[in-house]
């Protein structure tokens, strides 16, 4: 019987939003990917077992094309593989321009290269309140009331995708911070959350803006040490509710895992009239290393 030959698939494994040229937040991008099936990006990511894959094509109305799989299953957007990939084009000197684009099944979005660093266009924040649901908020991470900032409640803020956005009065409760799986993946379905984005002003490294942890179990991420399309809403909600005015903002991210990873969020917001109306959230990425698979 005639048997099926195996093909093989050559990956770049970029950390994105590195801190320091060490840290971020590995993603799997192949590129040249204009031949691979769906079926088999999916097999592909699976074979690789990163949370992200990043499929980069030829496109008729962007820079590239940039398909995301998880091994499950396809996503619409992956703001670190984003950043990996377009930082790592630069860094290879593809692309020269300091604008770009990428098509996704979400649609074209804007990348911004300034020096080796690639930042993603997303929109004005939408907030929404969870005053009726803080007794569970503070049971599912077990805190009190007093653990919690003065200055502002937490609220769901979306620039793209949504996130719980809480703060905390100081660093050691954040660094200690412990999670009910239930809980918290029960309150990110009603809401439609991708997760917890957790901070305080207290930071690692002095001069940044906000050290933060992001939890998103409902959607198999225990914890992630980079989440760019957060840090967006944190930086509006700095702006907005904690009436801090001003455009540029660094979030480290990273420090308290059970394995840390360093990371660095970069966000600028568009201000116009005192309201946001947009902002760009971006950082590096660096080659870490190549994996070849065959599916």
């Amino acid at each position: 019987m005639e048997s099926f030959a195996t093909r093989k698939i050559k990956a770049q494994i970029i950390n994105g939003f590195i801190d320091n040229e060490q840290g971020g937040n590995p993603a799997a991008v192949v590129f040249d990917a204009d031949n691979i099936s769906d079926e088999d990006k999916l097999k592909i990511a699976g074979k690789l077992g990163l949370s992200e894959t990043a499929f980069l094509s030829s496109s008729t109305i962007a820079d590239y094309k940039l398909d995301f799989f998880t091994p499950l299953r396809r996503i619409a957007h992956c703001g670190h593989a984003t950043i990996a990939a377009f930082s790592y084009l630069r860094q290879k000197g593809i692309l020269l321009n300091d604008e770009s684009s990428k098509e996704t099944v979400d649609g074209i979005r804007k990348i911004i290269l300034k020096g080796n660093n690639a930042f993603m266009e997303q929109v004005a924040p939408k907030y929404t309140s969870v005053k009726d649901d803080m007794n569970t908020i503070l049971e599912s991470l077990g805190l009190q009331k007093t653990d919690l900032i003065d200055e502002a409640q937490p609220y769901v803020i979306n620039t793209g995708n949504s996130f719980l956005i809480i703060g905390l009065k100081e660093k050691k409760v954040l660094e200690k911070l412990q999670y009910d799986i239930a809980l918290v993946s029960k309150l990110s379905e009603k809401y439609g959350l991708i997760g917890f984005y957790i901070f305080c002003k207290e930071t690692v490294i002095p001069g940044r803006d906000a050290s933060s942890r992001m939890f998103g179990p409902f959607y198999g991420i225990p914890e992630e040490s980079a989440t760019g399309m957060a840090a967006g809403p944190l930086a509006c909600y700095f702006y907005d509710k904690l009436n801090i005015k001003k455009e540029h903002f660094l979030i480290e991210q990273g420090h308290f895992m059970k394995e840390p990873s360093p990371s660095l969020i970069t966000v600028d917001l568009s201000i116009k009239d005192n309201s946001i109306t947009g902002l760009l959230a971006g950082g590096k990425g660096k080659l870490m290393r190549y994996m070849e698979i065959e599916y």
